[in-house]
């Protein structure tokens, strides 16, 4: 795949602020019409890596491409395809939220009205306010409303569900969905990972900088063990396990088994100890991240 035809890419990209590096050396190439999750405890370089995408900053070195077209050197060109979400929304306190909406559009060339306010009403919100008034979250749907109202071929999400409640995560669930079905592109940011697992194609996962895995779910799955847990009708027994698992009891009537490899000598070791209920999953994405983590440092931190 060429340059041109991709929604981002990132060759070498590297950030230095002075002695620190923030970003070394990143490959990124992600496609139109993917959602792509971006993964990463607090200073990581997720952020960094979206501010040198959109050319809000100047590389160390490597380069940096939306839809082929360096934002840095040519950043009217670049930013005409693209909407961005803050995690911290920056407001003009004096205006309703409507008037932001309008001097959004405006900014950009213009949006699409109808799905504007199909927006308006699925995050139930109120345009009449000042932004002066608004908590955080309705300041946040302000952004979002913004952001896929225009109807963009890149959708930049950092943090974007920051201060919204379940509610609201559930429509902005529902909105990246329909971006996907329309053919957009999606680069999310995310300290919740299981927004992350739900909605995204593939997932980067970021430490000190380096992209230290990448992939669909089912190809990352393979950092953790399958997870099987068995309940009891009175305490829990003592079971060997057999090699590669790892036992861990849950409360005084279950036990929890992360399984790698195959799952059958934990079950032939299951069979008669009075299991009563039986339960076999695939580790969650959060499961994922914390393996990685824990794998390599020891530290397993999980904020964005």
């Amino acid at each position: 795949m060429v340059d041109g035809e991709l929604a981002i890419r990132a060759s070498g990209l590297s950030k230095r602020y002075g002695s620190t590096l923030a970003l070394d050396g990143l490959d990124l190439a992600i496609a139109p019409g993917e959602v792509y999750g971006y993964l990463g405890p607090n200073g990581a370089g997720k952020t960094t890596t979206i501010r040198l995408v959109l050319g809000l900053q100047r590389p160390t070195a490597g380069s940096a491409t939306v839809f082929g077209v360096d934002a840095w050197s040519d950043p009217v060109h670049a930013h005409r395809r693209v909407a961005f979400v803050a995690g911290e929304p920056m407001l003009w306190p004096a205006l309703t939220g409507l008037e932001c909406l309008e001097f959004l559009a405006r900014l950009r060339g213009g949006a699409d009205d109808r799905y504007r306010a199909e927006l308006i009403d699925r995050f139930a919100f109120d345009p009449r306010k000042r932004v002066r008034d608004y908590s955080k979250g309705n300041r946040q749907k302000i952004q979002l409303i913004a952001a896929f109202g225009a109807r963009p071929d890149l959708l930049v999400l950092d943090e974007p569900t920051s201060g919204l409640d379940p509610l609201m995560e559930a429509a902005f669930r529902d909105t990246v969905a329909e971006a996907r079905a329309a053919g957009q592109t999606v680069f999310l940011s995310s300290h919740i990972l299981s927004e992350v697992e739900a909605l995204c194609d593939r997932i980067g996962i970021l430490r000190e900088g380096r992209l230290v895995e990448e992939g669909t779910m089912a190809e990352l799955r393979h950092l953790s063990a399958r997870v099987v847990e068995a309940t009891y009708d009175g305490p829990a027994p003592a079971v060997a396990v057999p090699e590669g698992v790892t036992m861990t009891a849950v409360g005084t009537s279950a036990l929890r088994f992360d399984v790698r490899g195959p799952v059958g000598p934990l079950l032939d070791r299951l069979a008669g100890t009075g299991v009563i209920a039986l339960n076999s999953r695939e580790p969650t994405l959060e499961e994922v991240f914390l393996s990685r983590y824990d794998r390599d440092t020891g530290d397993v931190p999980i904020a964005g």
